[in-house]
């Protein structure tokens, strides 16, 4: 598209090169005038997703898409895919006014931050996939609300889906737990309204129906996984050869607690009540073991105890490698 000038524009760039052009002729150089533009700036964008962290979040959920792929279409015995279509951060709020008033949602908590985060299932997933379980072929049916049966039986689904989550989610050390379904009046509680949310949304194709699965984060969750994702997946920077040899040379001089130990016995509470000096206690390990080299609490070798001058001193024998083979 191409700009038009207004004329205080015009005019400007005429005397710009007409300074210019007198300054070159008195040998001097002089540098344009540099305008700086000020644009507004709007708080209710701060935060958002950069492209290193949406590249992640769309790692971590192809896998788990896949998964869920795979496992669903085993257990329901269709065809089933599921694709992720949109990672985004909004308001709560804005998140529950996407969902239709005649819909299944989950509270899920998240371990170890015990926050609570919700699963939206669109309705028009809930009867092609019940019918199935039930031993019918899948067949799409009218969107109303859930019996109990129906319920109990579509939790079972969420138990999957929160399952598999947790497997693909696992890098960054959280664990999803299906708790309850929620009503839309109740999940309203779970979040502040304004509070910005971390959003994804996976579509769902059968062969007779389809839909959204959606998924809401609180921020403390989204920003704990976005500073995790950024960290693991983000460009990774490789020091200079120098700098690696320093650090290498450096955590050569680090020390570890090592112990020279026979293997962890079980020994009987009254054989340790009657014990006296010179008592002997029989351990259930042969005579010819030999002593462990542990270093950290770590097996690293099988060792004899010696002395070296006036020191004791342990003797490898075979490495952690060897040892049992």
């Amino acid at each position: 598209m191409e700009k038009m000038l207004k004329q205080d524009e015009i005019d400007a760039l005429f005397e710009a090169a007409r300074a210019q052009a007198a300054a070159e002729s008195e040998g001097a150089t002089v540098q344009p005038e540099v305008k700086t533009r000020v644009v507004p700036f709007s708080f209710s964008t701060a935060g958002q997703i950069s492209n290193d962290q949406l590249r992640a979040i769309s790692i971590l959920n192809d896998l788990f898409a896949r998964n869920l792929t795979h496992n669903l279409a085993a257990w329901l015995r269709t065809r089933f895919h599921v694709s992720l279509v949109s990672a985004e951060q909004i308001p709560f709020n804005d998140f529950l006014l996407r969902i239709p008033e005649v819909n299944y949602m989950a509270a899920v908590r998240l371990e170890p931050l015990g926050s609570l985060s919700l699963i939206q299932m669109e309705m028009g997933l809930v009867p092609p996939i019940i019918d199935l379980l039930l031993g019918g072929e899948g067949r799409e049916g009218a969107l109303r609300e859930l019996t109990d049966i129906e319920e109990s039986i579509l939790a079972s689904v969420v138990e999957i889906v929160c399952r598999e989550l947790s497997m693909a989610w696992q890098p960054v050390g959280l664990s999803f737990n299906f708790e309850r379904r929620q009503m839309q009046t109740q999940a309203a509680r779970i979040m502040p309204v304004n509070e910005k949310t971390l959003c994804l949304s996976f579509e769902i194709r059968m062969p007779h129906g389809s839909g959204l699965l959606n998924l809401a984060f609180p921020a403390v969750v989204a920003n704990t996984v976005l500073r995790r994702l950024t960290s693991d997946w983000g460009k990774s920077r490789r020091h200079a050869p120098e700098v690696r040899a320093r650090m290498e040379a450096s955590s050569k001089k680090i020390a570890f607690g090592g112990s020279l130990q026979l293997p962890s016995v079980r020994v009987p509470l009254k054989t340790i009540e009657t014990m006296e000096p010179g008592t002997v206690i029989r351990f259930n390990i042969p005579s010819d073991t030999a002593p462990e080299w542990r270093v950290g609490g770590q097996l690293l070798a099988t060792a004899e105890a010696i002395r070296q001058g006036t020191r004791r001193a342990a003797r490898m024998e075979r490495r952690k490698e060897e040892v049992g083979a």
